[in-house]
């Protein structure tokens, strides 16, 4: 019997699932990740520096009571969303440099992305490097963090391959402490993703498959669809200390089909028609039957 995901809404992976508690900051990476990089990196100012005069741009209105810089990011990203792109880099940059973290994370975005401006990933990095400086701590959860977390995985991103003709360079270790923090003390999902796969390949950290499982469970759970694939094909095939599970291996696969929606997600894909091909027909059905279990306890 064919599993039936035609039922499997991404609303069903992304709304209502119930989030595990951020794990307890017990690496004490807060300062070593901090102070590890580059002093360029986070020493809060631009590496072309930032403006002498940092007043709000002329075409700026100010409502009655609202902050300069406040006003800067919103009008900065409805500027974006209207197509003047010039006028909204200009807003932002403003913003970012009155250490608004919500602009320095769009532009940062923006420069890895090449998304409006010239991709230039010295300059994303120089903005994720301010937000991880300034907001390390941040409690988990608030707006601030959010932000924080994505900034340490983008940096966690460039050490893995390091910056051409840049003082970044390639540092899978330094990578390592930048996923193992946003994962622990932010509880944040994309980093325990990457974290996990990092345990899984031997990179940065001695191979440990197991280690690996649990930070792909706790982000799967949350419904990271990579990690949902990774896990999967880690129980459907098993690996040193892990036993195989088919069942419960295609299960998981089958909800990351579900959330592989890009072409570079193809990869996804192939994992669970791969795994689908040569499960048994008993594990096909007890894996639909996992799968009904799952978007029960997920709609809760």
């Amino acid at each position: 019997m064919r599993l039936n995901t035609a039922i499997i809404g991404r609303r069903h992976l992304r709304v209502g699932l119930a989030r595990p508690a951020a794990i307890a900051a017990v690496m004490g990476l807060a300062l070593l990740v901090v102070t590890g990089l580059p002093a360029q990196a986070f020493d809060g100012n631009a590496q072309g520096g930032t403006s002498a005069a940092l007043t709000p741009p002329a075409s700026l209105p100010l409502p009655p009571g609202a902050r300069p810089v406040d006003e800067a990011f919103r009008s900065g990203t409805q500027a974006l969303r209207s197509g003047q792109t010039a006028k909204g880099v200009d807003a932002l940059r403003y913003a970012a440099d009155q250490g608004h973290p919500a602009a320095q994370w769009k532009l940062g975005r923006m420069y890895a992305d090449g998304d409006g401006v010239k991709r230039d990933d010295a300059k994303a990095f120089e903005y994720f490097s301010r937000i991880a400086n300034l907001h390390a701590e941040d409690y988990p959860g608030t707006a601030q963090a959010r932000f924080a977390a994505s900034a340490f995985v983008a940096l966690g991103t460039y050490y893995l391959a390091g910056i051409p003709n840049t003082a970044v360079r390639r540092d899978p270790n330094r990578a390592r402490d930048m996923f193992s923090y946003a994962a622990s003390y932010f509880g944040d999902p994309d980093a325990q993703f990457r974290l996990g796969k990092m345990y899984l390949d031997g990179v940065g950290t001695q191979r440990d498959p197991r280690q690996g499982a649990r930070w792909l469970i706790l982000s799967a759970q949350k419904g990271q669809y990579e990690a949902q694939a990774l896990l999967g094909h880690l129980l459907f095939r098993g690996d040193d200390g892990i036993p195989r599970q088919g069942a419960r291996g295609l299960m998981w696969l089958t909800l990351a089909r579900d959330g592989a929606a890009a072409p570079d997600d193809k990869w996804v894909v192939d994992l669970y028609e791969d795994a689908f091909s040569e499960a048994t027909p008993d594990e096909r059905a007890l894996a639909l039957q996992y799968l009904e279990q799952w978007l029960k306890s997920a709609q809760r």
